[in-house]
């Protein structure tokens, strides 16, 4: 059976097997004991359709394939007790990838007084709004092209969070690599946000974030010494592909990257709006230095009346309250520029309309239908249209 028929189908299993989907809310794959201390096992699988159309080269060839395979295999194992501790160890097979891993442990239960958390090990940096939240509750099937182009991952560090009925605050100090052996150097990174609404269904968050990033110099296997670089590209918001509409290639020489953002979303019942503004500046030692930027506005409706829930400065998956699940309207507008002096990386803006079906809490079906638009040297402009799917399952 080919992809689409094969969803289809499995979404009309998931209709028809709605009455009994509350049954099955509550998977066994975590055990609490006497102490309060709960062991769970993780996970999320992801399978993606993406098609692709109007992306005919002056060459006369495509510039992106149809593609329907896996896009995410994820298995973690999570420690905590609630008021003291939390830890993960969490892979993503399908990318062969390291996830969370940390230990984060609460102040209030060794200090005697709340003065925030402490995270120690392999986390997401702060700056970017959509690139912290959580992988699995992405509103969109991609993130937005500046977030994804402009957010720095992951790294190993400490950070620190501290929330108040008013605002959040958090600060991090990160001095390894990723887990895979790259991204080379130290990021001192913040995130304020003032959040004087936050109760379900009624939030106001406005934000700014900021972060430095020193790249240092690494030996490779071989025993050569490469110089620090950096680049900054993105996709046309579809995962099953490796063309780059727009990147500004390899820029030698990257001592610094000071990355910025703002960040605002408001909650109001079943409506919602969500934006952000972000920015790259990569100071260089012998060449010209190199800024990027970019934004995105998107709005949401929630058509079965849940609201899309908030916590800890960050949104998560609609929780369904009907027979039927929760269905959720979308449109997005995104935009990014890397073009700067010499550096001719290319524009690129999208409009996306989007569909979510959150079944149950634990299967989530979505697709999004792009109108993308992006001029740079190598392709020139081309608009190309995607059509994309996906079938989820988280626990």
């Amino acid at each position: 059976m080919k992809p689409l028929p094969l969803l289809a189908a499995s979404l009309a299993l998931g209709a028809c097997a709605t009455a009994q989907a509350y049954d099955f809310d509550d998977w066994p794959v975590h055990y609490t004991f006497g102490d309060g201390t709960d062991v769970a096992l993780t996970g999320a699988y992801r399978f993606d359709v993406n098609r692709f159309n109007n992306d005919t080269l002056p060459n006369g060839s495509d510039a992106f394939d149809d593609a329907a395979t896996n896009r995410r295999k994820e298995v973690g194992l999570t420690l905590k007790k609630k008021g003291v501790y939390d830890a993960i160890v969490s892979y993503e097979y399908q990318s062969k990838t390291w996830l969370d891993v940390f230990l984060r442990v609460q102040s209030s239960a060794f200090l005697g007084a709340d003065y925030g958390a402490f995270r120690f090990g392999y986390s997401k940096t702060p700056v970017g709004f959509e690139g912290v939240t959580a992988t699995r509750a992405d509103t969109f099937l991609e993130l937005a092209l500046p977030v994804q182009a402009l957010f720095e991952g992951r790294r190993t560090g400490i950070d620190w969070a501290f929330e108040r009925p008013a605002y959040i605050v958090n600060a991090g100090y990160y001095w390894g690599n990723d887990l895979l052996g790259d991204n080379h150097g130290t990021t001192l990174a913040g995130r304020v946000a003032w959040t004087p609404r936050k109760a379900a269904g009624d939030v106001l968050h406005l934000g700014l974030a900021a972060s430095r990033e020193d790249r240092d110099h690494f030996t490779d296997g071989r025993g050569i010494r490469n110089a620090p670089s950096a680049r900054f590209g993105t996709f046309p918001e579809a995962g099953l592909t490796s063309v780059r509409l727009v990147d500004t290639g390899v820029l030698a020489g990257a001592d610094r990257v000071d990355r910025a953002g703002l960040e605002g979303l408001w909650i109001g019942g079943p409506w919602s709006v969500q934006g952000e503004w972000l920015r790259a500046k990569v100071s260089r030692l012998a060449n010209p230095d190199f800024t990027g930027e970019g934004f995105y506005v998107f709005g949401s409706w929630v058509v079965t009346g849940e609201s899309r829930p908030y916590v800890g400065g960050n949104t998560g998956n609609i929780v369904p309250k009907g027979e039927w699940g929760a269905w959720e309207l979308l449109l997005r507008y995104s935009e990014l520029d890397l073009n700067d002096g010499p550096v001719r990386g290319g524009k690129q803006h999208d409009w996306t309309l989007g569909a979510n079906w959150y079944l149950t809490k634990h299967f989530k079906f979505q697709a999004n239908y792009i109108f993308a638009s992006a001029d740079r040297p190598t392709y020139g402009t081309l608009d190309p249209r995607v059509f994309e799917v996906r079938a989820q399952i988280q626990f």
